[in-house]
């Protein structure tokens, strides 16, 4: 596929978005002046990917809430999704052994862990064990023996710890388990286990690709350090004022918060 031609009015080719937390307001919605920005900015020709650490059974109802029909990444870049089609056009799993080997080296460290897991495909149940907990009112599926984790297979495993923080626990698996699974600190209570090398840029640039869209040519907007990666792919970075400290360190830009229509903000200042 040829590049794709400059846009006229507006310096980028591609718009890359979290949702929560982002693109999102607490309540889920998405605010009519974001909405306008973003047609507006896609109207002049670019392309927007909303990039989510959500896997697409999470996603899914909000995408087609919104009416969004292009590409999205979703579960941290393990999967890339025709929101359009409603299909799922790439997906990596984690590697059993490597992600058991991975929680034995953590609980060595701090102890019993409590888990959930989200299975792959376009219908994978979120499966949550004893003692997680479960942010807002996605659905799920609960698990009592943890050998249940692996009767299909997973994109992620989500950690909690009745006592360290996510910060505390995210690094100290790092630490413990870096060498075997990719440790991602997504939001509040929400530590994950990935394949090994996965991030948000592993499944955006394979979404740009397909556009014919590079990096150079791509701003995003983030909230976490999950979106570390996807900052560093991209030619501007530019986190939400309720962001995390890590990811406004790195970040290009601080733009309002996701309450305050940041990305609208930035959005309407570079359309002129």
């Amino acid at each position: 596929m040829s590049a794709a031609p400059p846009v006229a009015g507006f310096p980028y080719k591609l718009i890359a978005t979290d949702l929560d937390g982002t693109l999102l307001r607490s309540d889920e919605s998405v605010s009519g002046r974001t909405r306008d920005a973003l047609a507006a900015a896609t109207s002049a020709g670019a392309a927007h990917i909303v990039v989510t650490g959500r896997a697409v059974p999470w996603t899914r109802h909000i995408l087609d809430d919104l009416g969004y029909e292009g590409l999205a990444v979703c579960g941290q870049g393990a999967q890339v999704y025709d929101a359009g089609e409603h299909r799922l056009l790439t997906s990596v799993t984690l590697d059993r052994q490597l992600a058991g080997v991975a929680l034995a080296k953590i609980e060595a460290e701090v102890g019993p862990l409590f888990l959930a897991a989200s299975r792959d495909g376009l219908d994978g149940d979120v499966l949550v064990g004893p003692g997680y907990a479960v942010t807002g009112t996605l659905p799920s599926t609960p698990f009592t023996d943890a050998s249940d984790l692996w009767t299909a297979p997973l994109n992620k495993i989500y950690i909690q710890h009745p006592r360290l923080s996510d910060d505390e626990l995210a690094t100290t698996a790092r630490q413990a388990a870096g060498g075997f699974v990719t440790v991602a600190m997504a939001g509040e209570g929400i530590v994950e286990l990935l394949p090994l090398g996965l991030s948000k840029a592993t499944g955006l640039s394979l979404a740009a690709r397909r556009l014919g869209i590079k990096a150079a040519d791509t701003i995003a907007f983030g909230d976490m350090p999950n979106d570390i990666a996807m900052f560093a792919w991209s030619a501007h970075g530019v986190a939400m004022a309720n962001a995390h400290e890590e990811l406004k360190a790195v970040a290009d830009e601080v733009t309002s918060s996701n309450e305050e229509d940041g990305i609208a903000v930035v959005l309407e200042r570079l359309l002129g």
